[in-house]
C-alpha cells in the first residue's frame, strides 16, 4: 500500500461503524492485514460475527463489555473504563509497532477520547508517528478540531430521521 491515510466517520447519524466495517471487508477482499478494536461497545454487535469469517486477514481484539452509556455510568464503572481503554490502546501501539497491519480501525474512539477514557495527545501521537503505510479509520461524534486537522478523510453521517426517537428499539442485523 502507499502512504497511509486518516478517515474519521463522525456525526449524529447512523453508519460510522458500517462505513468502517465495508472498509475492512473491502480491504480483506484485496488480502489487506486488518486490525480492528471497538470501544464502548458491548461486543455483540452482528458485523463481529461477519468479520470473524475473514479471520485470515482481520485480527479484532475485543475489549471489556460496556454494557451502560456513559452518561448512565457512576465514578468508579468510569474510571475502570479509563483504565481498560488506556490499558488497550498501549497494546494497540505495540502490536501495529511490532506486526505489519495496512488498515486499523478504533471504532469509537472519539467517544473515548471525549470522555477522558483515553488522553488525546496520546492518540495524536499515535498518528503523527504511525507506520507510513498505516490506513486509520476512527469513529465517533464530535471529534476534536486536532483530529479533523490531522485527517485526510472526514465524513459526517447526519441524522435526519431515525426509529428510536419514534421508541423501535434496535434490531438484530441491522443496527445490531
Amino acid at each position: 500500500m502507499e502512504k497511509g491515510l486518516i478517515h474519521i466517520y463522525c456525526g449524529d447519524g447512523k453508519g460510522k461503524t458500517t462505513a468502517a466495517m465495508g472498509l475492512a471487508i473491502r480491504a480483506a477482499g484485496r488480502e489487506k492485514k486488518v486490525f480492528i478494536t471497538q470501544f464502548l461497545k458491548s461486543g455483540k454487535s452482528g458485523e463481529l460475527v461477519s468479520l470473524e469469517k475473514l479471520k485470515e486477514y482481520i485480527t479484532f481484539l475485543p475489549g471489556r463489555p460496556v454494557n451502560k452509556f456513559v452518561w448512565n455510568m457512576n465514578d468508579e464503572e468510569k474510571m475502570e473504563a479509563k483504565r481498560e481503554h488506556t490499558a488497550r490502546f498501549k497494546e494497540i501501539k505495540d502490536i501495529i509497532k511490532n506486526e505489519d497491519y495496512d488498515l486499523l480501525i478504533l471504532d469509537e474512539i472519539i467517544a473515548t477520547i471525549n470522555n477522558g477514557f483515553i488522553e488525546l495527545n496520546e492518540v495524536i501521537d499515535f498518528l503523527k508517528n504511525k507506520p507510513e503505510t498505516l490506513e486509520v479509520v476512527m469513529t465517533g461524534r464530535d471529534p476534536k478540531e486536532e483530529l479533523i486537522e490531522l485527517a485526510n478523510y472526514v465524513t459526517e453521517m447526519q441524522c435526519i430521521k431515525h426509529p428510536f426517537k419514534e421508541g423501535i428499539p434496535s434490531r438484530v442485523g441491522i443496527e445490531l
